[in-house]
């Protein structure tokens, strides 16, 4: 389990790898997929370091839910700092919390 405390900077980087990948692998809609958080949450599942950094396998479906939800808060709050840091800061918080 994660410490609340940890350094949200390579989830953050994790994060923007995916980003960058997803586009490059959908550049022919410019990046354009509206099932772009199952996609995402695959890659971050397979293919990255996302489970070893939270200290936990989050179940594919809870991680496509908590990034369409970060999406919502982050479009809705527009928040100064770049989404990565955002979604990364609160992937760690859920998953540190029991039962995260």
């Amino acid at each position: 389990m994660p410490d609340t405390d940890t350094d949200p900077g390579p989830v953050a980087a994790l994060l923007h790898e995916a980003a960058e990948t997803h586009h490059r692998v959908y550049r022919i809609t410019d990046g354009e997929d509206p099932d772009w958080a199952s996609w995402y949450a695959d890659w971050l599942l397979r293919l990255s370091e996302l489970p070893e950094l939270l200290a936990a396998t989050p179940v594919r479906s809870e991680l496509v839910y908590l990034l369409v939800l970060l999406d919502d808060e982050y479009t809705e709050q527009q928040p100064a700092e770049a989404w990565e840091q955002f979604y990364a800061r609160r992937l760690i918080r859920h998953f540190a919390e029991p039962g995260g």
